[in-house]
């Protein structure tokens, strides 16, 4: 009797079997996944796909380490945290062939790139890339600022934004003071941290998400906005109606490259390799560039011109102690003065 009620329990009206559909776990940015892609690889392959969006390096990494979630099994993450998780074995191996959209990316990204491939295997899949420039209101600042230092200027005091985050705020301060930005030694944190507050000081708030950053921008009239989102944030602004400026300041501006990586405690690898090939495939690149305002790995972008690409880019490396760094930027945020660092 108990068989044939659990027989009777996975028919739907009119004796059809009925099974819960696989579930797919994904941890991403803002804009990666549409609700439309998301639709649209469901119903591919018959799953469920949970997302969840995260708005900083900070909070990407606590969610994974959070055990009581389940665990996620799709990552996008920059080379940096990827690295950091390889290294802790916590992705799988790809096989290019569960890939095949790989085969249609640019050179660069089939090339060996450090971070993501190790021993000669492959731990992730080059999605998007951009430098985090300065945003200007054309209104406000005519001339596009030429350096960092327009985000402490005393002339926009109240009407800058700069985005939350512990490891790119403290390289944000070192780059402004022409030190090497990823390897801070531990006599110059201090200085840096006096510097960070200043910055808070100038600010009209931090931000997270880069629609957060658009609603703040806008209703407060920002003056300079320190771009963590790159020419995402430059398009949305621009599609608010807002005019706005993008420049690389002299001193040069950090850049991401972030990849999908498959969770290796992941039991749905294979539906995963899946998920990046579906977001891989022309028209879905195409589609994500269109809204984003990013680039995609299949074709080159539009590159910013001379007279606004001022400086080099500084693609993100590990930093020398993200702990000490999340320490001390907590404590910025929070308030503390500068006489306390």
């Amino acid at each position: 009797m108990l068989l044939a009620g659990a027989a009777q329990a996975l028919l739907l009206p009119g004796g059809v079997a009925w099974a819960a559909k696989p579930v797919l776990r994904v941890l991403a940015w803002p804009g990666y996944a549409d609700a439309d892609a998301v639709k649209a690889f469901e119903a591919r392959h018959g799953v469920q796909v949970e997302l969840t969006v995260v708005g900083s390096d900070d909070v990407l990494r606590a969610r994974l380490a959070d055990e009581r979630g389940g665990g996620y099994d799709v990552v996008a993450a920059n080379t940096v945290e990827l690295a950091a998780l390889r290294a802790q074995g916590a992705l799988a191996a790809l096989t290019p062939a569960d890939i095949p959209q790989m085969a249609r990316q640019l050179p660069r990204f089939r090339s060996p790139i450090p971070g993501i491939v190790h021993d000669g295997q492959v731990y992730a899949v080059p999605y998007t890339y951009s430098e985090m420039g300065l945003i200007y209101d054309r209104r406000q600042v005519p001339t596009a600022p030429s350096s960092l230092a327009a985000l402490w200027d005393a002339r926009w005091q109240g009407k800058v934004l700069a985005f939350d985050g512990s490891s790119h705020g403290f390289s944000l301060a070192a780059m402004a003071q022409g030190l090497p930005p990823f390897q801070i030694a531990g006599g110059q944190f201090a200085a840096l941290a006096r510097r960070l507050v200043a910055l808070r000081r100038n600010l009209l708030s931090f931000y997270a998400l880069p629609e957060e950053a658009v609603e703040l921008f806008r209703r407060h009239q920002v003056a300079v906005m320190h771009a963590n989102y790159g020419q995402q944030q430059l398009k949305l602004l621009r599609d608010a109606g807002l005019d706005v400026g993008y420049v690389v300041p002299r001193e040069g501006a950090l850049a991401w490259l972030d990849c999908w990586a498959i969770l290796r405690r992941s039991p749905q690898q294979a539906l995963a390799a899946r998920w990046i090939d579906h977001l891989l495939e022309p028209a879905a690149s195409r589609e994500f560039t269109r809204r984003q305002g990013l680039a995609n790995t299949l074709e080159e972008p539009t590159a910013l011109d001379a007279a606004h690409l001022l400086g080099p880019l500084a693609w993100l490396e590990p930093v020398e102690d993200g702990a000490r760094r999340e320490r001390l930027w907590r404590r910025i945020i929070a308030g503390d003065r500068l006489e306390t660092f």
